[in-house]
């Protein structure tokens, strides 16, 4: 097939490469690469994130893990990728129940999937979740843009992964292309992780081989809430994020519905950008007469509303101790720097899909740095993408929330291997990669 794709290609339609041309190795784009400076104006006194618990306390900052020396840092200078085969599918997959929250209403997972395999047989794994309100892609675009990086790895020459990836980052550049750039670089990992047979837990730094995830529920009636609270109590889960911000009275209802049923849990609220700052306050202020503090307050106000996070971050740290993350208002390093400079919030929401996985790692190193707490969160995905994510959490070691449940809203999982599920734990026992993957023949077309 030619390297080459019209961006009409129907989505319905696989799209695999495995022809390299005779000349020397092409970059997947020629356009240098343009790094932002981060700016803001530096408080005397910095905002300290806290930790999930329900009698929360500023967090000692997390220690470097030491790299070993197959380290993910070491393998971009030394292992040389050769792409022999790269190809994009859509990866549909219905939730079990829609799934609402402030800025969107989901029905089923209409996703990307990619799967690369290198010149020594290696197979690697990736995802790129959709998911308009926060990805700039839909199913379409982001099909067509993983096509044309799949086909210019087959074309390239063999490189360092380093090289191979930042050709990628350059292909598909900033928050336009984040999810299917995050997709292209989980599989072309994945597979030189399976080609030296080492977990990608171990490939991140070795921390740990598990994380415990949060369970989310979302915009619903408090009777739904509360019945989904039992259940996920009978689970084992301890902390129960909850989707707010569409109705600030039936918010509140929700959360005195679970609570009837899951007196013990600890709370996140997500508000997805729904509040004002004023309301998001509001809220903290009724919980608190209540009796309930959430451990953490996620993107109470539009992603644009820099002052408005200000305002929320620093009236619930100083009046109840609640920490308040920026999700939405993070979409790169340079969004990234503004929040850290400008003491804007005190947890920053990790997310492949809109940072890309090299771009998160640039965050997360920023924030470490900084001092500033770190969450790891998803979109809606299968346990491709979940378990990436998972991998690279527990093998850092630094975030203070975990949030990867997509999965298990999810009424089938279409992924075989992969980690394994024990109610909020997640066990990375595989020997190589992140273990997960589609069968050939599965109801995705994948041949």
């Amino acid at each position: 097939m030619d390297a080459s794709i019209s961006s009409t290609t129907s989505s319905s339609s696989p799209l695999r490469f495995t022809q390299k041309p005779p000349n020397p190795r092409p970059l997947l784009n020629p356009t240098p690469r343009v790094t932002h400076a981060g700016a803001g104006r530096q408080r005397a006194t910095r905002l300290r994130a806290i930790s999930p618990s329900p009698t929360p306390s500023p967090p000692t900052p997390q220690p470097q893990q030491p790299m070993e020396a197959f380290g993910f840092d070491a393998l971009k200078e030394t292992f040389s990728v050769d792409v022999a085969a790269a190809e994009a599918r859509p990866l549909n997959v219905p939730l079990a129940a829609p799934f609402t929250i402030a800025s969107s209403r989901l029905e089923a997972v209409a996703n990307v999937a990619v799967r690369v395999e290198l010149s020594s047989g290696a197979v690697g794994w990736g995802e790129a979740p959709v998911l308009p309100s926060v990805t700039a892609e839909d199913q379409p675009a982001a099909l067509a843009a993983v096509a044309r990086a799949c086909a210019a790895l087959v074309a390239a020459r063999s490189a360092p992964l380093g090289a191979v990836l930042q050709d990628v980052a350059d292909a598909l550049p900033g928050h336009a292309f984040a999810s299917a750039r995050a997709g292209v670089e989980m599989a072309v990992i994945d597979a030189v992780a399976n080609s030296i047979r080492i977990p990608l837990w171990r490939l991140f730094g070795g921390a740990s081989n598990t994380v415990t995830t949060d369970i989310t529920i979302p915009i619903v009636t408090p009777n739904e809430a509360a019945q989904l609270a039992a259940k996920y109590r009978g689970q084992g889960f301890q902390t129960l994020k909850l989707k707010v911000g569409k109705n600030l009275n039936s918010d509140i209802e929700v959360l005195k519905a679970i609570r009837l049923v899951h007196p013990d849990c600890s709370f996140i609220l997500d508000a997805n950008e729904g509040y004002t700052a004023n309301q998001a306050i509001e809220v903290l202020d009724r919980l608190n007469e209540m009796g309930v503090t959430p451990v953490l307050f996620e993107q109470p106000v539009h992603r644009d509303d820099w002052e408005g996070l200000r305002e929320v971050s620093i009236a619930a740290m100083e009046k109840y101790r609640v920490a308040v993350a920026a999700d939405e208002s993070c979409r790169g390093l340079h969004d990234a720097q503004k929040i850290i400079h400008g003491n804007l919030a005190h947890v920053i929401n990790i997310k492949l899909a809109k940072l890309g996985v090299l771009g998160a790692l640039e965050v997360i190193d920023a924030a470490r740095k900084a001092g500033v707490a770190l969450m790891i969160g998803g979109m809606v995905e299968t346990r491709i993408a979940m378990g990436f994510a998972g991998h690279l959490a527990a093998g850092l070691g630094c975030f203070s929330f975990i949030d990867l449940d997509t999965p298990l809203l999810l009424s089938e999982d279409p992924v075989y291997g992969g980690y394994e599920a024990s109610g909020p734990v997640y066990k990375f026992k595989n020997a190589r990669g992140h273990g997960g993957f589609l069968h050939l023949d599965n109801n995705n077309g994948w041949k």
